[in-house]
Formats: structure tokens, sequence, C-alpha cells
């Protein structure tokens, strides 16, 4: 096979699409509201990029994408990704979040101990991650285990919606107590 190709394939979630190179897969798109908007993005983040059949290791990527966004559980440890202009500490970040079992997450800060970086650097390799679900970076949160962030990467699918399609039990939200929200100072008593 020669060149980089796509494909747009169906989920549970909508409509995906998944780019690669003849090294292996370099993105994995989230679905957008509007199939159009998905192909947008797609050819913004690799414009020279054709509408091809899938190689074998596109296809099983595609078979676990989908069979795991229906709930079932899918290994993706045999899929090649195309890591080519990938920063090294990024791709460190990437090798270890696609070691994280399905049903279980971690925080920035564990992926940082493991990967030898600050938990601002992580967060910043999560929020590049172009292997979405197949390095599963929904399963990275922040302290408190908050998963209620939608994908950097464009995408209407939250977090929490993929931590659960997976068995994800520990799933708190964000509440006015989190420190997040400005609140007003008390009215005094007339």
């Amino acid at each position: 096979m020669t060149g980089r190709g796509y494909s747009i394939f169906d989920t549970g979630i909508g409509r995906r699409a998944i780019a690669w190179s003849p090294a292996g897969i370099i993105g994995v798109q989230l679905p957008e509201m509007r199939e159009i908007d998905t192909r947008r993005r797609l050819y913004q983040l690799y414009p020279d990029v054709r509408q091809l059949t899938p190689p074998a290791n596109t296809q099983a990527a595609i078979d676990g994408i989908t069979a795991l966004l229906r709930g079932a559980a899918c290994d993706f440890a045999d899929v090649t990704l195309d890591m080519a202009g990938i920063p090294g500490f990024n791709q460190r970040v990437y090798a270890y979040v696609r070691t994280i079992p399905r049903g279980e997450t971690r925080t920035y800060a564990a992926v940082g101990i493991r990967a030898s970086g600050a938990v601002r650097s992580v967060a910043q390799a999560i929020g590049r991650n172009p292997f979405m679900i197949i390095v599963p970076c929904h399963r990275v949160l922040e302290a408190g285990n908050y998963a209620d962030k939608i994908s950097a990467n464009g995408g209407a699918i939250s977090n929490r919606r993929l931590l659960s399609v997976e068995g994800t039990s520990r799933m708190p939200g964000k509440t006015l107590f989190d420190g997040r929200l400005p609140v007003a100072p008390p009215r005094p008593h007339p």
C-alpha cells in the first residue's frame, strides 16, 4: 500500500474517521454533530489523505473501536501507530496510556510519574492525542477523577460517556463546591 488514506465508519456514537499511512494509524477523529464536520476536521489535520479501503491494521482498529463503543472488550495492542513527528515525551505518555485497562482510570499526575514528566506536560500530550480510543486518553482524568471534558480534538463525545460505555463506575462530576465557579459573597440582611 502506498500513500495515506482514510475511512469513515459507523459506531454506536456516530460516524468516525480514521487515517493511516504505510507505517500505521496516523489519527482517529471523533464524530462531530454532522458527518461533513467530521470530514472537514479530518482534512484540516491530514490534507493529503484520500478515501481508500482500509488495510488490515486499520481494519483491526476500526473493528476494535466499533466493538468498544458497543460495550465489548477489545485489545488494541497489535494495532500499529505511526508516531512520526510526535515528540518523544508524548510517545511515552501514549505508550503508558495504552496499558491502562478498560474500566480503570489514572490521573494526569500518575501518568506524569510513569512518563517522567510534569502534570502540565501530560495534559498537553493528552490534549494532542491523535489516536483517540486506540490511545484511551479518556481514561486519564484530572485530580478528583473528573470526566466531564469534551475531546480537545473535536467531537461531541465526552470522556464521561466513553468511560460509561466501558463500564467505568467511578466518575464524579464537578459541583459548585469544586472551586471552579465564583461564589458570590453573602448578602447582608436588612
